[in-house]
């Protein structure tokens, strides 16, 4: 894990790891959605990674810096599921044991992918669960090296990867939309877009049920908030992680904040409209787009990922909420 603290992150360590995710991460496309209205609403389509998430950037660019220490003692996470899968992943490519602390009730889909890919998994309640993403540590699993799902800088270079994509597929751009789950991937993107283009906005985007970005920015800190389990797993803590503020509070732009209903509306117009499945977390970020939120202008909203449950998108898709 880093030493460094999640706001240190420069433009300089996301174009390093741009060469260090050479032929690991796809360069994924940049699309214009039929959004029926007069705006532009693009979608860069990280579900078609080969986990089907954005987490196979951070978590590749941070095991290639931890060396040859990752393969002496192993890697572990914390995640509910997709950052487990791009540590999986990542690590059975280079040879290296690899375990994730979940949640319990994390979805089955997810929990299976990790499996496939290899990894080990310990599940715990979700108080505990999210004490490991406060602590940075469990301490069965030690000495592995913990790779942290949001804070640490190193994943969040790899995920500030896809904000120079953008800018290059679309220069023109003026509002980023960005799942907030706990602001590695917002944070990484503005890292990069913000450092090239600073009138460029990056808005994290949040449910209803769970919106812990938007409850920091009014308290101006970060507060506890009321949170429900819904399908939109993805995202949606109970407080902002106090290692994340800072830099959240600097390069984000806001919170945009979307009912289930929108969400799941925004999961059938991406099939409807574009034949991608997207899951709850890349739903909020596209519904923003839709309502048009954060104002007129050119929109791209970053699709994090298509792991959903097909017990979750049978119900959208027939215009039910699981």
């Amino acid at each position: 894990m880093s030493v460094r603290t999640p706001d240190s992150l420069t433009l300089a360590d996301v174009q390093e790891a741009r060469k260090r995710l050479e032929g690991v991460a796809v360069r994924t496309p940049l699309i214009r959605l039929d959004d029926g209205g007069t705006g532009e609403l693009y979608l860069k389509l990280e579900n078609l990674q080969p986990i089907r998430s954005f987490k196979i950037r951070g978590s590749g660019n941070a095991i290639a810096m931890l060396g040859d220490a990752a393969a002496e003692t192993g890697v572990y996470t914390a995640s509910a599921g997709n950052m487990a899968q791009g540590v999986a992943w990542n690590a059975r490519r280079l040879g290296i044991r690899c375990t994730a602390v979940v949640p319990d009730g994390a979805p089955h889909s997810k929990l299976d992918a990790i499996h496939r890919l290899g990894a080990r998994t310990i599940s715990v309640p979700y108080a505990e669960w999210w004490k490991v993403l406060v602590t940075h540590r469990y301490e069965p699993l030690e000495p592995a090296h913990f790779i942290h799902p949001v804070s640490d800088p190193d994943v969040m270079a790899g995920n500030g990867t896809i904000g120079l994509e953008i800018l290059e597929d679309l220069p023109d751009v003026n509002v980023v939309l960005v799942p907030y789950g706990g602001g590695g991937l917002s944070c990484g993107i503005a890292t990069a877009v913000r450092s090239l283009r600073p009138e460029v906005r990056v808005y994290g985007c949040e449910v209803e049920t769970a919106a812990p970005l938007a409850a920091a920015i009014a308290a101006a800190g970060p507060v506890t908030v009321p949170r429900v389990a819904t399908f939109v797993d993805g995202i949606g803590g109970p407080v902002v992680l106090s290692d994340m503020w800072p830099a959240a509070s600097r390069l984000l732009a806001g919170a945009l904040v979307v009912s289930l209903a929108e969400v799941a509306a925004a999961i059938r117009h991406l099939i409807q409209h574009a034949a991608i499945v997207a899951e709850g977390a890349a739903g909020a970020a596209v519904a923003a787009g839709l309502k048009g939120l954060a104002g007129p202008g050119r929109y791209v909203a970053v699709v994090s990922g298509g792991n959903i449950d097909p017990e979750v998108l049978i119900p959208i898709l027939d215009g039910e909420l699981p």
